[in-house]
């Protein structure tokens, strides 16, 4: 097969290569404007969606030379501000980084062990959709700047298939810790010199153990340094255990995709640590009694697997006075999170106005006495 045909989905109208469209929830040329529905059938053009051994994985350091499209379309570039990689695979450039609007990017040589994608969530809110919302997001912004709302909206809106890590794994734990049970006594007390009882509130401990059994199914750990983690964590969940589709070129063709920086291990880790601290948080919850004290949980991981997954996001960066800003929208569900500037006159007037308010409340009421 010849290798610049491979991963690419002609129009049968015109033969361009064909895109995901999010308003469409299809194929459509961007040349000729040609519709075509995506079938079952068709997803078998990527892998199935499948979960790798992580223990392995991380063994052999895997080298997977499969791209995020066709190779001959694609460029790499790393911004020197944020360290964001931009991966291009439509022969599109970029001459600002599209995640902080930094002019300092150079191209970056993509590594030979990388880990690429076998499946994502492709864009199912619109940018229609989206320049609606984000409008009606800052139209609520009471203390934002009046000129914010034309200046950070429009031009900046890109969307982004964003880099993430899932994790599976079997939990075996089993705790040991003190269950306290609350009683009350009757306590007798004088004040004023007149004998009263109150009822006081005593603690028994006991000993107490247990086990638990836990399936972790699709922990996320975000591989992006592009978008601000805080906005990331606002934006809701991403459905990854329902709605994953293979990969397929033609999904991420004509979007700007961002290359992992959090690396297989470091990711590995990170899920380990959220793991850990939801066992001991499911664990504490099995300990009998009002409260508890020196809980102790010894637990062992087995079955751990992995995926990489690309999943959407629409980006709005803008800079206003000297800072950077982002707007992020779910691209699959529509949830919205944002950093925005306050503006100190609003915010001055509205103290001064409050303060002119609670003056006159107490002159009224005062007065009245």
């Amino acid at each position: 097969m010849d290798s610049a045909t491979v991963g690419k989905h002609p129009c049968p109208e015109c033969g361009g290569d064909l895109q995901w469209n999010a308003a469409k929830q299809s194929l459509a040329c961007p040349y000729c404007g040609t519709i075509v529905p995506w079938s079952p059938a068709q997803e078998a053009l990527g892998e199935q969606v499948a979960e790798l051994d992580l223990v392995k994985a991380l063994a052999e350091h895997p080298a997977d030379q499969r791209g995020y499209g066709d190779d001959a379309q694609r460029r790499e570039v790393q911004c020197q501000s944020c360290k964001a990689i931009s991966v291009f695979v439509d022969g599109k450039v970029a001459d600002r980084c599209e995640f902080c609007g930094s002019p300092s990017i150079i191209d970056h040589q993509s590594l030979g062990d990388a880990v690429t994608p076998q499946s994502l969530l492709p864009f199912k809110i619109s940018d229609g959709q989206v320049r609606d919302s984000i409008r009606k997001w800052y139209g609520t912004r009471w203390f934002a700047p009046n000129r914010l709302k034309s200046a950070a909206l429009t031009d900046t809106l890109k969307g982004v298939y964003l880099p993430y890590w899932t994790f599976d794994a079997h939990v075996s734990a089993s705790w040991t810790a003190e269950a306290g049970y609350h009683y009350y006594e009757t306590e007798s007390y004088t004040e004023n010199g007149e004998r009263k009882t109150r009822q006081v509130q005593r603690t028994r401990w006991e000993d107490a153990s247990g086990s638990l059994q836990h399936f972790f199914d699709d922990e996320l750990v975000p591989g992006t340094v592009g978008v601000h983690q805080a906005l990331l964590q606002q934006i809701g969940t991403f459905p990854t255990t329902t709605d994953l589709k293979p990969y397929s070129p033609e999904f991420v063709r004509g979007w700007l995709v961002e290359r992992y920086q959090v690396d297989l291990r470091q990711a590995a880790q990170r899920g380990e640590a959220s793991m850990q601290e939801q066992t001991r948080a499911l664990c504490s919850a099995d300990v009998p009694g009002d409260t508890q004290r020196n809980l102790q949980v010894q637990a062992s991981f087995r079955g751990r697997t992995f995926k990489h997954i690309l999943v959407p996001v629409w980006l709005v960066s803008y800079t206003y006075g000297s800072r950077s800003f982002q707007v992020l929208t779910n691209g699959y569900t529509g949830q919205i999170a944002g950093e925005r500037p306050y503006s100190w006159v609003k915010i001055f007037f509205a103290s001064l106005a409050a303060l002119i308010v609670a003056m006159l409340l107490l002159v009224v009421f005062g007065g009245n006495r």
